[in-house]
C-alpha cells in the first residue's frame, strides 16, 4: 500500500483535481494519445477532459480479506455502479467534471468487471504504456489477489490491459435514470 501513497502524490501533479465517489478516485486531467471514437460518434481527442478513474485499491484489498475475492469483486462491481451515480450527479455541480467529455480507464480485469456497467473497451494504443500498464497491473492482481500469483500465472494470455470508456452522454443516459429524486 505504500505504492498506494506515491501514486497518490504523482496523479496529483498531473491533474486538475482528485475526487474520491465511493470505491473509486476520479482524476481529472486532459487525455493525452491518439483520439478515440465512441459508441454514438462521440470522439475524445487528445487535449479534451476526461475523468480518470481508479479503484480505491486499499478498499478493495479490505473486502477481499473479510469477505473473500468471489464475494469482493461482486461487492467491488456493485460499489462502482454506486460510484458512477455518484459522479453522474456530480457532472452538473462540481466546475470540474463540467467540462469532462468522457470517463477512462485501465484494468486487466474488463471480461469481469465491466459486465453491465456500460464502458467500452479500447484496445491501448501507445505499445509502451501497455507493457507498463500489463506488469504494473500483474503485480497489483498478485498483491490483491489472494491467489493473485496462481491467477497470474494460469491467465498470463487472457491479462491484458484494455482502455475502458464511458462518453458523458452515455453516463448521464444510464446513471441518471436509475437515480430516484427525493420527494418532500
Amino acid at each position: 500500500m505504500m505504492w498506494e501513497s506515491v501514486f497518490d502524490l504523482f496523479t496529483r501533479l498531473r491533474s486538475v483535481s482528485v475526487s474520491q465517489y465511493g470505491i473509486c478516485k476520479l482524476v481529472v486531467r486532459r487525455h493525452r494519445g491518439k483520439s478515440v471514437e465512441c459508441n454514438g460518434g462521440h470522439w475524445v481527442h487528445s487535449g479534451d477532459w476526461v475523468g480518470e478513474l481508479h479503484l480505491d485499491n486499499r478498499q478493495v484489498l479490505q473486502l477481499s480479506r473479510s469477505v473473500g475475492p468471489d464475494r469482493a469483486a461482486l461487492m467491488t462491481a456493485r460499489m462502482l455502479r454506486n460510484s458512477l451515480k455518484q459522479i453522474s450527479l456530480a457532472m452538473d455541480s462540481t466546475p470540474e467534471l463540467a467540462k469532462v467529455k468522457a470517463l477512462t480507464g485501465i484494468t486487466l480485469l474488463h471480461r469481469g468487471i465491466i459486465y453491465g456497467l456500460g464502458f467500452e473497451l479500447h484496445p491501448m494504443r501507445s505499445k509502451w504504456f501497455q507493457w507498463f500498464s500489463t506488469y504494473y497491473l500483474r503485480l497489483l492482481l498478485m498483491v490483491l489477489h489472494p491467489g493473485g500469483k496462481r491467477r497470474v500465472k494460469q491467465s498470463t494470455e487472457k491479462l491484458n490491459p484494455m482502455m475502458l470508456m464511458m462518453t458523458k452522454q452515455a453516463l448521464m443516459e444510464r446513471y441518471r435514470k436509475e437515480v430516484i429524486p427525493c420527494r418532500n
